[in-house]
């Protein structure tokens, strides 16, 4: 089931709506050099996880890695878009997901996918 929370719904740790000003205050910059959009994927199960480097890209879908906009130095965000990783992603089974920001829009989302384990139980006489 998907959930989707807007902004209106929750309000955002002093942490994370500090890193959400910092991220915008950098769209100006981001915009200029022709990036449009931002994602940093995270991964994680038993207790350990990893979020990958940010990447910075020229098209509004970032799934087109031959739109990455090489020699971006932006890893300065990267701080800022680590505090928008949802916590607990890492545990049991774990989670994935993307932090995707979409400059010219300043919207920032987080896409978490959540693992688990399921099992089926047949029992009969013979």
């Amino acid at each position: 089931m998907e959930n989707e929370l807007s902004n209106g719904e929750h309000s955002l740790p002093p942490e994370q709506a500090a890193a959400r000003a910092a991220i915008h205050a950098e769209c100006g910059r981001l915009a200029e050099v022709g990036i449009t959009s931002v994602a940093m994927h995270f991964d994680g199960s038993g207790d350990e996880g990893v979020s990958q480097d940010i990447k910075c890209y020229a098209t509004e879908d970032y799934a087109y890695e031959e739109r990455e906009v090489q020699n971006a130095n932006f890893s300065s965000l990267e701080e800022h878009f680590e505090t928008l990783v949802p916590c607990g992603y890492e545990n049991d089974c774990g989670g994935f997901g993307d932090v995707l920001l979409n400059v010219k829009t300043r919207k920032i989302t987080v896409e978490r996918n959540d693992r688990f384990e399921d099992y089926t139980t047949s029992s009969y006489e013979v």
